[in-house]
């Protein structure tokens, strides 16, 4: 067996074990909660831009791109643009692709300083409910012909939005590619965490997606990335279509 063959043999086991411990998942959905009270989330930039997310996701998604080489991403939510920098920089890294945003509400100055940006020439936009069949039309038409897609679900988190995301958006997902729904970690939360949200436990991405795989076998939560991270807005929201 060759060194790195042993090496992610390891890891896999060491994976595997951290997975296993609840306390330690226990102390990362702690350190979500209490970080998040100082919105731990708003730190961090990827060339220029804010990002807001967790730097463990973006590693996971930086992961998940290279092993799935997508031609297109489609991503509802844009806020900043910062996960659409990073993901077509990481798409012009690999050579190919192209990443697709959607949002409800794209405001100008953010609209202006993704089109000013160097990674542009690989970002698409597209200005309207993620939920409207009129956009999900438009998605299509960007779909068409792409071999390999990928979806990332991150705007409206509650249950109905995002079930209706996940009813419309899951068939462009192309076999072995993923659709990653963030946000999940909203069920793990205190009842009282999102005061003034329309979101909260029982009515979430999670609940939407435990929903989902009830009557879809076609996707399965991919554990190992859960397991992995610990520390991630997103347990149980990294889907692998399997069929």
């Amino acid at each position: 067996m060759s060194e790195i063959k042993k090496f992610e043999q390891q890891r896999d086991e060491n994976i595997k074990n951290i997975g296993a411990s609840n306390d330690l998942r226990d102390l990362g959905i702690k350190f979500v909660e209490e970080s998040s009270k100082k919105n731990y989330s708003y730190n961090f930039s990827w060339m220029g831009r804010p990002v807001i997310q967790f730097p463990q996701d973006m590693i996971a998604m930086q992961e998940i791109l290279w092993e799935v080489q997508p031609d297109l991403i489609i991503e509802t939510g844009i806020a900043h643009g910062g996960s659409l920098v990073y993901y077509a920089s990481l798409m012009e890294l690999i050579g190919k692709g192209e990443v697709l945003g959607i949002d409800i509400d794209i405001r100008e100055h953010n609209r202006e300083a993704i089109k000013n940006h160097p990674m542009y020439k690989r970002i698409s936009m597209i200005e309207g409910s993620a939920i409207d069949q009129g956009i999900v039309d438009q998605v299509a038409a960007h779909a068409e012909g792409k071999e390999t897609v990928l979806v990332v679900l991150d705007s409206n988190h509650t249950h109905e939005h995002v079930a209706e995301e996940l009813r419309m958006y899951s068939p462009f997902v192309t076999p072995n590619s993923y659709l990653v729904v963030f946000d999940t970690i909203v069920e793990d939360l205190p009842d009282d965490f999102f005061p003034n949200r329309p979101w909260g436990k029982g009515d979430n991405p999670k609940t939407a997606v435990w929903d989902f795989l009830k009557a879809n076998d076609a996707f399965e939560i991919d554990h190992h990335v859960n397991d992995k991270l610990l520390v991630t807005v997103a347990p149980d929201g990294y889907l692998k279509r399997v069929k």
